[in-house]
């Protein structure tokens, strides 16, 4: 039977309040910590250091040791780095932070990266991506979707990059969608295509047909009625209940401009989007809403958020409430298991409840279990 790790985090007071397993530590648990010191990402680096320091201190073990190496985002100094971190002895490391930082990697043997990135294709053989992958949101966006019965959803990914990220996450998560588009972000462009995708023409002609018909009828209430389509865009429904969009940003309103200026509105379709790590700028877009992705644990977020202001008074990122749980992460397992051997662990099937959420562990990958939330009326509504 597959064994389920689980911490429980009762409080920040007491974060890391570990069931007694009986077991006694008999070395340091030594990990080493790849992030950017110095160069354009100092500041990101910097944060997640501190981070997983206020982690050290609320496990409150003094057998557990931190070795930060700087990478200057740079591939060649990451692996020099890592070199450095494996001559002294250490198997597992907490970085890099960015994926192309990675390339150099599986020239090292006998150690182990939990790498932040969320892209899961072409890793080195000894990297996990702990970042919140496609398929975690996904699997989020499917139970959603089967909670509210909805049944022909359109997926729209940008031409950029990440697709194929996107393809295995579709895969993986087994989401059923109608149909699958792929557009480009030049809004020009963009907006032709959504104009195909929901038959804005035919609709917008449906309209011009209607008053046309009005205006030539004995109706005696055409005026008010012809009044009244010409508030409009067009007439007729469009083939789907909801739209999955795979964006971003500003990219992202753009997607969501070109389907209201087709009159597709989310007060009618479900417009859903991938986590967008709670971005404030999209609660002030009203025409937009409501709109709904998956994301961490909000109210999580918040309270580490406060924690790590009061502790070093500067506002943080994700990324450090990522590497505090990923500290955690390792201290939980050497509990259980000798440092050296933790790459088994990695390919049985395990759980561990962090405040970022349930770390899914198989395969040597890492799912997240995420929450759902819902943006509306200027507010962020949890749904589940």
């Amino acid at each position: 039977m597959n064994k389920i790790l689980i911490i429980l985090f009762l409080s920040f007071g007491n974060l890391f309040n570990v069931i007694n397993y009986g077991i006694a530590e008999e070395n340091k648990v030594r990990i080493g910590l790849l992030v950017p010191l110095t160069g354009d990402n100092a500041r990101i680096g910097k944060q997640i250091l501190k981070a997983t320091r206020l982690a050290l201190k609320d496990i409150g073990s003094d057998k557990l040791e931190i070795f930060p190496r700087d990478t200057k985002s740079d591939p060649k100094k990451t692996l020099l780095s890592a070199n450095e971190l494996r001559d002294l002895g250490i198997n597992l490391i907490i970085g890099p932070v960015f994926y192309e930082n990675l390339i150099y990697l599986d020239e090292i043997e006998n150690l182990i990266f939990l790498s932040f990135t969320n892209k899961t294709l072409d890793l080195p053989k000894n990297v996990i991506s702990t970042g919140i992958n496609s398929t975690s949101q996904l699997n989020a966006i499917k139970k959603f979707i089967k909670n509210n019965d909805i049944n022909k959803t359109i997926f729209l990914t940008p031409n950029l990059n990440y697709d194929l990220e996107i393809k295995k996450g579709i895969k993986e998560s087994k989401i059923k969608t109608f149909k699958k588009y792929f557009y480009n972000i030049e809004p020009t462009k963009l907006t032709k295509q959504i104009e195909e995708i929901t038959n804005y023409e035919i609709r917008k002609q449906n309209l011009i047909d209607e008053i046309t018909r009005l205006e030539n009828s004995d109706d005696p209430n055409k005026d008010k009625k012809i009044k009244n389509l010409e508030k409009r865009y067009t007439i007729g429904n469009v083939n789907f209940d909801s739209v999955i969009i795979a964006d971003f940003d500003e990219s992202l309103k753009s997607v969501i401009t070109s389907l209201l200026y087709t009159d597709v509105s989310p007060k009618d379709k479900y417009f859903i989007t991938f986590n967008q790590w709670f971005d404030e700028s999209l609660l002030v877009e009203t025409a937009s809403q409501p709109i709904y992705y998956p994301s961490i644990n909000k109210n999580n977020l918040d309270r580490f958020k406060n924690k790590f202001s009061k502790q070093f008074n500067e506002e943080t990122n994700h990324l450090s409430l990522l590497s505090y749980d990923l500290v955690g992460l390792v201290y939980y397992l050497s509990l259980k298991n000798k440092v050296s051997e933790i790459n088994k662990v990695f390919k049985a099937k395990n759980s561990f409840k962090g405040k970022i959420g349930i770390f899914e562990i198989e395969n040597n990958k890492i799912n997240h279990k995420l929450n759902f939330y819902k943006i509306e009326d200027g507010i962020i509504k949890e749904i589940f």
